[in-house]
């Protein structure tokens, strides 16, 4: 790539998340960030999970207000999967690629792309309850369940589940919270088994790049702990079971060459060096309620 003085230039990669733009409160913010964007300029387009839910056409409008000539690169995250009709494994394998593809977008899940030396692979990601808080004292099948002891004694649904874990502690007891995929998910598997297809197909991805010097992986969930929010109340501690998986993180760093991780989901903007070769870990931290996005000049 070349400036207009014909001097090479590195290429410029704008990057994105959590746009949200089914979200009545969050269109606007997001409206006015890709407007940001297009002015902005680069080379190479990421928005990396939690553009829209897939019911309704809020996706396309999002993808389609973006007015971008050069490759954009497109990650689904758990807020795609969401669902009030569908199969939400279907929706992810099927419908939301042909659907992004007929919007000129490369589904980055299964596409890594490709640039001279630069190479960005990308994955949704998913959590195995890897980053739970030992100190909230949970049990295992709570998370499997994306339910808290104390929302779950609100529930007569959730009675057999309480019964099998007579011995719950006060502190379990008195965190009351959800995680709303357990309502709008139906993916037909758990969640360690969709990680563990997620992890796989990851690393088809690197293994198809592994030659390149430079590459970028972007995931929707968080793949580290140094990228994690820090602690908070137990309601939001309870969370962080489903923000990620350290198991994403292991994985890349065994590929040396994978320079940089940029990540959302969070809403928590962090940074981190991690490895002995000092990876570059990027969560981009948009919200509801503010929304940002990052420029990476890629060697």
């Amino acid at each position: 790539m070349t400036k207009d003085n014909g001097q090479a230039h590195m290429p410029r990669l704008l990057a994105t998340a959590d746009l949200h733009y089914n979200h009545p409160r969050s269109r606007p913010l997001a409206e006015q960030l890709i407007d940001q964007m297009n002015r902005a300029g680069g080379d190479i387009l990421l928005v990396a999970g939690d553009t829209a839910t897939s019911d309704g056409e809020a996706l396309e409008q999002c993808l389609a207000r973006f007015q971008f000539a050069g490759p954009k690169l497109f990650l689904a995250g758990n807020h795609e999967l969401w669902t009030t009709t569908d199969d939400s494994h279907r929706l992810f394998t099927e419908d939301l690629p042909r659907r992004v593809r007929a919007l000129g977008w490369q589904w980055l899940e299964t596409d890594p792309f490709i640039a001279a030396d630069t190479a960005i692979v990308g994955t949704i990601g998913w959590y195995d309850y890897g980053f739970a808080q030992p100190d909230l004292e949970i049990p295992h099948a709570f998370y499997e369940q994306k339910i808290s002891p104390g929302a779950a004694c609100r529930f007569p649904e959730y009675a057999p589940l309480l019964a099998n874990a007579p011995d719950l502690s006060p502190r379990a007891l008195a965190t009351v919270a959800r995680w709303n995929d357990g309502i709008h998910i139906k993916l037909g598997r758990s969640d360690e088994q969709f990680l563990a297809e997620r992890l796989a197909e990851l690393e088809r991805s690197l293994q198809t790049v592994a030659s390149v010097n430079h590459i970028i992986a972007a995931t929707h969930v968080v793949p580290f702990k140094e990228l994690l929010p820090p602690p908070r109340i137990p309601q939001w501690d309870f969370a962080k079971a489903f923000l990620g998986s350290p198991k994403l993180g292991e994985l890349l760093l065994r590929y040396p060459n994978v320079r940089h991780a940029v990540c959302g989901h969070s809403h928590f903007l962090l940074e981190a060096k991690i490895g002995p070769a000092h990876l570059h870990a990027i969560n981009l931290g948009s919200g509801y309620r503010w929304k940002t996005f990052r420029t990476l000049d890629l060697a």
